[in-house]
């Protein structure tokens, strides 16, 4: 397989939701809007697997990544009571449905390029103390995806480790991590669907790698170009956000292998402040995003 750089070239959709808004008011004479918008279709964004089917769309995006000698990202998020908020509530019904799940998406890979990210929050909300998880469970279905998912040649895999403002203190994560099979993974992500910056992402997985042996990490930079916001539910949502620092692997640090959007730019977090609900596509907070972004090139 490849490795992660110089630069990797990531895979860009050429029909995402951001793309086709774009269309859309082009041809409806809003051109203004669609070049702000253009601003989240020119850049690759992760495939988030979160319903029973994966193998055909796992392969469909590989596939189209690898014709034009581009890598897919790509999100599995199925494990069961994946969401203890409820807001995207979801995923296998029980322990043998998620592995047969995970076989299914590590089918799908093949021996194309990818980069996974292996479940957002599962470890940091069982950390926490999800009441509706099984810890050991949990860990043993996180290990699994992890090893089941590099058996694949192609494919580089990133275990989820929540965001810096979530479980300051890091030790909290190292033993559950490890039990998830981080040691056999290429390391793990932060700041997946968060806004927290680049800077503090970095200072943390430069603390958490240090307690994993040297583990690399990836930091979702898809919605941070303004930091966090300071009020109620600030990770619901959160006006006066921004677009942040483009995907790329050129980082110029040696443990962040990559920036990526691995939160889709547009995509709600919620029924709050008036979005649709979790996941769905919400054009005028994409069109916030885009306009408040500091790197105003596509």
């Amino acid at each position: 397989m490849r490795g992660p750089g110089p630069v990797e070239s990531f895979w860009v959709d050429p029909r995402s939701r951001a793309a086709l808004q774009a269309a859309e008011w082009r041809l409806t004479g809003r051109t203004a809007d669609a070049l702000l918008m253009d601003r989240i279709a020119a850049r690759p964004q992760a495939e988030w697997l979160n319903g029973p089917a994966s193998r055909a769309v796992v392969r469909a995006r590989t596939s189209a990544a690898a014709r034009q000698g581009r890598t897919a990202v790509l999100v599995a998020y199925y494990i069961p009571h994946r969401d203890c908020g409820s807001y995207s509530g979801g995923g296998a019904w029980n322990a043998a449905g998620y592995r047969k799940w995970v076989d299914d998406f590590a089918t799908g890979l093949g021996d194309r390029d990818a980069y996974v990210i292996v479940e957002p929050d599962a470890v940091a909300q069982t950390v926490a103390g999800c009441a509706s998880v099984v810890a050991e469970e949990r860990y043993a279905l996180l290990a699994y995806a992890v090893d089941r998912l590099k058996r694949q040649p192609g494919t580089r895999v990133y275990l989820d480790a929540g965001n810096s403002a979530w479980l300051p203190d890091t030790s909290k994560l190292v033993e559950p991590l490890t039990r998830s099979g981080i040691a056999r993974a290429e390391g793990f992500a932060l700041n997946v669907s968060n806004f927290q910056t680049d800077a503090a992402s970095s200072a943390y997985g430069n603390r958490l790698s240090a307690a994993l042996g040297g583990k690399h990490f990836v930091i979702d930079t898809s919605r941070n170009g303004n930091g966090p916001y300071t009020g109620t539910d600030s990770w619901c949502n959160p006006p006066g956000r921004a677009l942040g620092t483009p995907p790329t692997t050129d980082t110029g640090a040696p443990l962040i292998d990559a920036y990526l959007w691995i939160k889709r730019p547009g995509e709600s977090d919620g029924t709050c402040r008036g979005g649709p609900a979790a996941g769905q596509w919400w054009p005028s907070y994409a069109l916030e995003l885009a306009r408040n972004a500091r790197n105003a090139r596509g």
